[in-house]
């Protein structure tokens, strides 16, 4: 069995804890996201049991990937730092049951395995860590959207001249 292949209720009872630090050059969903793939995501990930007696991961992930700016298509670095909290069900009714009874859309009720491969849920964290627009603050070099902004006219503006007055 893989070091990253863990029984997900038995590591939450047995209060399990695991961490590391992964290049994104190895997470293939991650890095199709990224403008290229340097950088590496620290993770951690701790099991335990909630106040109402579900098993339970808590999730983290943090690191620096280089997305591409949608307004200058320039790349640029994006510190990501998420953290989630996983409750596991047994199976999609029992997940479904454990949503009603917590009723907090902060907290993921996801179906639990006893071969679950955490590198699967440590990408997943980092995917939904990443902005849906990444963008610049303030773009580096705005010669591109200048030139686009330009003086130029309308292509429609010489539309107006057909309209009947």
């Amino acid at each position: 069995m893989s070091a990253f292949v863990i029984d997900a209720f038995e590591f939450c009872r047995s209060n399990g804890h695991r961490e590391g630090v992964t290049p994104v050059a190895e997470m293939s969903r991650l890095n199709k996201d990224c403008a290229d793939q340097s950088g590496q995501i620290a993770w951690a990930i701790d099991g335990s049991t909630s106040k109402q007696g579900y098993p339970q991961m808590t999730l983290s992930v943090s690191g620096t990937v280089q997305l591409v700016c949608q307004r200058c298509l320039a790349p640029f670095a994006y510190d990501m730092d998420s953290s989630t909290v996983l409750m596991l069900g047994k199976d999609d009714e029992h997940a479904d049951e454990i949503e009603e009874v917590l009723n907090d859309e902060s907290i993921d009720v996801i179906v639990g395995s006893r071969e679950c491969d955490i590198r699967d849920l440590f990408e997943d964290e980092a995917l939904l860590a990443l902005p849906q627009v990444p963008k610049h603050e303030a773009c580096p070099d705005n010669k591109l959207l200048d030139a686009a902004r330009s003086d130029k006219p309308s292509p429609f503006a010489g539309l107006k001249h057909l309209k009947p007055e």
